[in-house]
This record gives C-alpha cells, structure tokens and sequence, in this order.
C-alpha cells in the first residue's frame, strides 16, 4: 500500500505533494523543505490508520464474496443476478461512507510545522 503523500505550503504560496523522508526545493524561491523534521512514530500511527482502513474494505469484500459465490455455486446459479445489487449497494451505499471515514482520518491526523532548512 502507498503511502499516503505530505503536502508541504512554501511560504512564497508554492505547494507540493512530496513522500515522506524526501526533500523538496520550491521552484519559485529555492527553499528546501524535509520531511523528516515530522516525527516518525507520528507519521507511523498516521500510516496504521490508513492501513487499518484499507483492510477493512477488503475484508468486507471477501465476506460478500465468501457468502455470494456459495451461493451461486451450490444453492442456486440464479444468485448471479444478486451480484449486480450487491456490487451497486458496496458503491453507493458503503464507499461513500468508507471515504468520509478515509478523509476524516487524513484531517484528524497532526498538522505538522516544517521550516526551511
């Protein structure tokens, strides 16, 4: 899973996108920026989080798989036609859910202060 990118402000207003533990020297008016100035165990907890998030979409995924192809492969193979019902309810209805939860992490999580170096 990728880790999820830090957006660095430069004070001429320049703003990038840059991994963790890179450097990054603003176009406009060459200072450098760290992110290794965040604290590690912070943006650790930050990436369990996040982890933690994605597996539990997966994981209900394999339970609706777990209990759907059973039931086309031994009770009935008119389940089929469930499938497009389930896959509609998994967008619609807990994506949307999932992705609030997603970003409300992202926000929640510690704004960190770099400085130039």
């Amino acid at each position: 899973m990728a880790k999820p990118p830090i957006t660095i402000s430069c004070e001429c207003g320049e703003s990038r996108q840059v991994a963790y533990g890179e450097r990054w020297v603003c176009e406009r008016c060459r200072r450098s920026w760290n992110t290794e100035q965040i604290p590690a165990e912070e943006y650790a907890g930050l990436l369990r989080r996040v982890r933690r998030y994605r597996l539990e979409a997966i994981f209900l995924a394999a339970i609706l798989a777990a209990i759907l192809v059973p039931l086309i492969v031994v009770v009935n193979p008119t389940f089929i036609f469930a499938t497009p019902m389930v896959a509609a309810a998994w967008l619609f209805l807990y994506l949307p859910r999932w992705r609030r939860k997603i970003r409300g992490a992202a926000r929640s999580s510690p704004q960190w202060e770099l400085h130039p170096e």
